[in-house]
């Protein structure tokens, strides 16, 4: 009996270690690397930060009294900001991108990779890496609706479910950078399709098959949601 069970637990073993062994070699051929030192690139907000703290000294004891006051005055007559308001994109029908074309990249620094973006999710486009859903719910990056990528778990995104909340994923489309912060993690039934809805602010949808380490047809997917907090022009 224990001859079996030891059997067993090699024959397993073995299975398990072939099957990763696997998609790590289909993982590497995918396209993805890892981030480059000029990849991303600093958006105006970074750069005014920066600015602001190079810029920055401290006031003089016998002048701060002053630059408070200058300060007061300055809140009280000053007129409110209205909230900038988004400009809503001309409508497209980006006829000009075929299924499985190369249409731009993703970008996750907390896992320090670089993945390309597919036109499409059918069974080709997502073995060459990350693929984009198109559909009446969907847009790219700049319709500024909602963007859905999907990817393998065992490849391109077996680290997805090391993403934390408040994470940073950048999306680079048509020489416009996307940045989005994750606002929501869940896992859902595979044939969930609530997931791929229409939605009103811009929003970047990951998703991708669960759990990472099942072998064989996965039963859930695991669905990383990200708001748009930045743009960029690449040029």
């Amino acid at each position: 009996m224990r001859k079996k069970i030891a059997a067993i637990l090699i024959i397993t073993g073995s299975l398990f270690a072939v099957w990763n062994g696997y998609f790590w070699i289909v993982g590497t051929t995918s396209g993805q690397e890892a981030i480059g030192e000029n990849d991303i690139v600093a958006s105006a907000a970074d750069e005014n930060s920066e600015r602001e703290t190079n810029d920055a000294h401290p006031i003089p004891d016998d002048e701060s009294d002053q630059a408070t006051d200058s300060l007061e005055e300055e809140i009280i007559t000053s007129p409110e900001k209205e909230p900038e308001k988004i400009e809503e994109p001309a409508p497209r029908d980006y006829a000009e991108y075929e299924k499985g074309a190369e249409i731009g990249w993703l970008l996750i620094p907390a896992l320090d990779m670089k993945y390309p973006i597919y036109w499409g999710t059918d069974e080709d486009t997502l073995s060459q890496g990350v693929g984009y859903h198109p559909g009446k719910f969907t847009t790219p990056p700049d319709g500024l609706k909602h963007t859905v990528l999907s990817g393998h778990r065992e490849t391109v995104f077996r680290g997805l479910g090391e993403l934390e909340h408040g994470a940073r994923m950048y999306v680079q489309f048509e020489n416009i950078q996307y940045e989005y912060e994750i606002r929501k993690t869940w896992i859902t039934d595979a044939g969930d399709r609530t997931v791929i809805v229409e939605k009103d602010e811009p929003t970047l949808t990951l998703t991708t098959c669960y759990p990472f380490t099942f072998i064989g047809s996965a039963p859930d997917r695991y669905i990383i949601e990200a708001a748009l907090v930045d743009e960029t022009a690449m040029d």
